[in-house]
Formats: C-alpha cells, structure tokens, sequence
C-alpha cells in the first residue's frame, strides 16, 4: 500500500518568545515580519505543522552572512536533521543572535526539506537598529 502524501503547512513565521531547547513546545509567536533586528533574545524563523508524516526524515539548512567562528574561519551553513514522530507534528526552524551581533545582520535563509524533498524556505532580513 503507498504511503499516503504528507500534509505540510507553513503555520507561522516571524520573531518568537525565547525558545527552550530542551523543552518539546513551539515558541509564541510576537510578529510575523521577515524583518528582524538584530538585538539580544530575539529568536526568528518559522513553524511547519506536518501530518501524515510520521517516521519521516526532516532535513534543513540555515544560509547565514558569512560571520567568523572563535576560531577566525567563516561558519558554514547550519545543518541538522530530526524524525517526524507523530502523525501530527509541529517543527520550529530558528535562530537567534550573539556577540558580536553586527556581523550577524545581513540575509537569513531557512530551508526545510521532508525525505529529501523541499517543503518550506523563508528569508529574513536581519539588520541593525543602529542602520535602520
């Protein structure tokens, strides 16, 4: 029998409370904009609501500004991967900002890809309240 096609919806995006890592809830959203200053505790990025998927494999990528790790080189791309475990499940694709936060200002690409396949990417546009 084939697998039946996943439903996938791109519920929000925007700036969100501080997220808990650890914690299995979705940050409140406070505004969908895709313009975001780059200030300390602000998280962005987007939630998916994905049914039908369960045992799935969620892959995605953060395309940043090219910022310095401690170690001088330019940081690549953030990359992971998690399972969808339930037939009704929410992801939470985001970032937030840290020193030195200018060189964090800049575009922002979150792509999200379920078996392989590209189900969601949003850009944001970080700035500096200091170069509004």
């Amino acid at each position: 029998m084939p697998k039946k096609k996943a439903v996938i919806e791109l519920y929000s995006y925007g700036i969100y409370a501080p997220w808990d890592r650890e914690s299995k809830q979705i940050p409140k959203l406070l505004k969908i904009t895709t313009y975001i200053p780059v200030e300390p505790e602000i998280e962005f990025g987007y939630v998916l609501k994905i049914r039908k998927a369960k045992g799935s494999k969620i892959t995605f990528i953060m395309n940043h500004p090219p910022f310095r790790d401690s170690e001088g080189n330019v940081s690549p791309p953030f990359e992971g991967s998690e399972f969808v475990n339930s037939n009704d499940w929410s992801f939470f694709l985001g970032d937030t900002v840290w020193p030195p936060y200018e060189d964090k200002a800049g575009i922002w690409e979150l792509i999200t890809f379920l078996d392989g396949e590209e189900i969601a990417r949003k850009t944001f546009n970080l700035y500096s309240s200091d170069n509004d």
